[in-house]
């Protein structure tokens, strides 16, 4: 999804603060160099989940069942194909099987109802974008799978996850994304979310965080830190290899000095963007 920039500052989305934090030169890879990336069963499996979601609140309540949802999920698979074709060869060189895929698709769905009753909510946003300023340096922004208005004005910002839930020691990287709505929120809206909720679909788990205002400005400090590291970063064109058990999932190991890579020149200047591309997180 493409949308337009609505300021000449900097931005930056959760998904490339975390390729920051996870790696310096995945960052640079994904954001610099803007190396391409094949889209992989798991992250299509992801963004058809998130459509079928998004498609099912366009019916009534009392109609959002599972077989409403299980109904959802050829066509929106054959909407994402048409909006991006690179989708059909998720299943090359994989013994997946289209139907396969679909099935999987459909079971995560159902995980969602066993956490949650669809017919009790009306959702204020779906799939929304939103952005805002930081200290007159930098755009933060995003997409927010769903948000929650309750009668008395209190918001809930509501992420679905289609992989497994976390252990302990990474709950709060998975909280990172909904503190940076939060801000986001509190921001443009002068209101703090009351609820931030992940919804583990595979696991049929949810977990909820309660943030305040003190815990938005702290994340709003270590926000403006990661960017100064990366603005150093791209002036002495210094982003190095951060080993880890994640690099496995990494599309650009041929690259990476970690693996006897060489990465590519570093790239001049760009003119700066008209728009920016809003990664699904």
């Amino acid at each position: 999804m493409t949308v337009p920039v609505t300021s000449a500052l900097p931005t930056l989305s959760p998904s490339r603060a975390a390729d920051f934090k996870t790696c310096p030169l995945l960052y640079r890879f994904r954001s610099i160099d803007r190396l391409p990336e094949r889209p992989t069963p798991d992250q299509a499996r992801g963004t058809l989940v998130h459509a079928v979601l998004e498609a099912l609140f366009d019916s009534p309540a009392g109609a959002r069942t599972p077989e409403q949802a299980a109904s959802l999920v050829a066509p929106q698979w054959q909407r994402l194909v048409e909006q991006e074709p690179e989708l059909a060869g998720i299943f090359t060189g994989t013994p997946l099987t289209p139907e396969e895929f679909l099935t999987s698709a459909s079971d995560l769905l159902n995980g969602y109802f066993a956490v949650e009753d669809p017919n009790r909510l009306d959702p204020a946003d779906r799939e929304s974008y939103v952005e805002a300023e930081v200290d007159g340096r930098l755009v933060i922004r995003g997409i927010i799978d769903r948000l929650d208005i309750s009668p008395a004005g209190d918001l809930r910002v509501v992420d679905y996850k289609t992989g497994g839930a976390p252990r302990e020691a990474f709950e709060a990287r998975a909280m990172f994304q909904l503190k940076f709505y939060a801000l986001v929120l509190w921001r443009t809206r002068g209101v703090v979310p009351r609820v931030l909720r992940l919804m583990y679909l595979r696991d049929q788990e949810v977990c909820d965080f309660a943030p305040d205002a003190d815990d938005l400005a702290r994340f709003e400090r270590t926000l403006l830190a990661l960017w100064q590291a990366i603005e150093l970063a791209t002036r002495t064109q210094d982003f190095r290899a951060q080993p880890s058990r994640l690099c496995g999932w990494c599309s650009h190991q041929a690259l990476c000095p970690a693996y006897g890579g060489t990465p590519p020149p570093f790239p001049v200047t760009a003119a700066p963007a008209t728009e920016v591309v809003v990664e699904r997180d």
